[in-house]
């Protein structure tokens, strides 16, 4: 039986849901995951192919360059404010959800932390989680 993925926002008017496997799945410490989450990181699955995610509501969007130059654009809801999921403009086919979107936060397994190099002693991730000083390549 193939596992699904759903989730949304805190307030309900944006919902995602796919029976993709996630390709990736990462802490990351860089300083816009630490403004956008609030904390120390962020956590992500990401899936190979964005249409086979079904999204309903409409998300806003801002738009910002990675440390690649290339932009990343994050979803959240306009009612509540929460994060949902973010796109990559160098890969559109892509597409990372937010691990605490989801309906079963448990269903996010980390493989990797990312921008470890900007990490904060505060902030401790599990020590067998393979560390990269900035994305894992």
């Amino acid at each position: 039986m193939a596992t699904s993925y759903a989730g949304g926002c805190a307030c309900g008017a944006i919902r995602f849901e796919t029976s993709q496997q996630p390709i990736f799945e990462n802490h990351c410490q860089c300083l816009d995951c630490q403004k956008r989450s609030g904390t120390g990181h962020g956590s992500y699955l990401t899936f190979p192919r964005r249409s086979d995610m079904r999204i309903t509501g409409q998300a806003a969007e801002w738009r910002v360059a990675a440390d690649s130059g290339h932009d990343k654009l994050h979803a959240f809801c306009p009612t509540c404010g929460t994060p949902v999921y973010l796109t990559f403009t160098a890969m559109p086919d892509l597409i990372a959800v937010h691990a605490t979107a989801l309906d079963d936060p448990g269903q996010f397994k980390p493989q990797a932390l990312t921008y470890s190099i900007r990490g904060h002693a505060w902030d401790v991730i599990d020590p067998a989680v393979q560390k990269f000083e900035r994305m894992a390549g």
